[in-house]
């Protein structure tokens, strides 16, 4: 019998797969920057809409385009901290890339942070007609529908034609002739036909959840020793 030597393979450990998800995140193409908008027009109205601080970081980020092209390292060596904030900036970032806006988003007429809408009559279009539209009643006029517009600062009527006009996101009537939306500030004066959006501080933004005994890792926990207290107390 003829004994053949062991062959031995020698390998390189192969690269955990999370390095290798990491090198690949790398060369991912950087998805299109978005246009900014009449009521985001730059950096410091963006990180002041979606709150959470980020405000104070805006002298820290030179441009649009470095809005939406700086990589989480990076804005990490410009001294945005802590992660949390980070990733947070990231998900607005990417939402804001897909067209998801809070609201005054999309509002086209602004001067100077400040957007106006009124209350106005529209001709309903006549795929959407229906009974209830084509009667009258005291505060409806037959075949039209009450929606809020987009106004320029100081006008009372839309500069579009009220057959085109599209009702601002966010905002609706209640009653004859409330304005109702988050935010919004009475226009004086309109007698409740005028509201008025600005930009402020965390208009956009998601609140942090809050911790209630101890967070959900240690609610029992907690709680547990509150009642063995509780019992110890009523004994006494």
């Amino acid at each position: 019998m003829i004994l053949r030597p062991t062959l031995k393979l020698t390998t390189k450990p192969s690269t955990p797969f999370h390095q290798c998800l990491r090198l690949l995140h790398h060369r991912i193409p950087i998805r299109p920057i978005p246009a900014p908008t009449p009521f985001i027009p730059d950096p410091a109205s963006f990180l002041t809409v979606i709150g959470r601080g980020l405000s104070q970081h805006a002298a820290k980020i030179p441009s649009w385009e470095a809005l939406f092209t700086l990589s989480s390292q990076q804005l990490r060596e410009l001294g945005v901290e802590p992660a949390r904030s980070r990733r947070y900036l990231l998900q607005w970032r990417e939402r804001f890339r897909n067209g998801e806006h809070g609201v005054g988003g999309e509002l086209q007429h602004v001067s100077d942070g400040v957007a106006e809408m009124r209350l106005v009559e529209a001709p309903v279009p006549a795929h959407r007609a229906s009974r209830q539209t084509m009667l009258a009643t005291a505060t409806h006029t037959p075949g039209t529908r009450k929606l809020v517009v987009n106004v320029p600062v100081g006008s009372t009527a839309p500069v579009e034609p009220l057959e085109k006009v599209r009702p601002v996101a966010g905002v609706k009537v209640v009653g004859a002739r409330t304005i109702v939306g988050p935010h919004l500030e009475p226009i004086k004066g309109t007698k409740g036909l005028g509201a008025r959006l600005r930009i402020k501080e965390g208009l956009w933004e998601v609140r942090r959840g809050h911790k209630v005994d101890g967070g959900e890792r240690r609610r029992a926990e907690v709680r547990a020793k509150r009642r063995a207290e509780d019992n110890k107390e009523n004994k006494r």
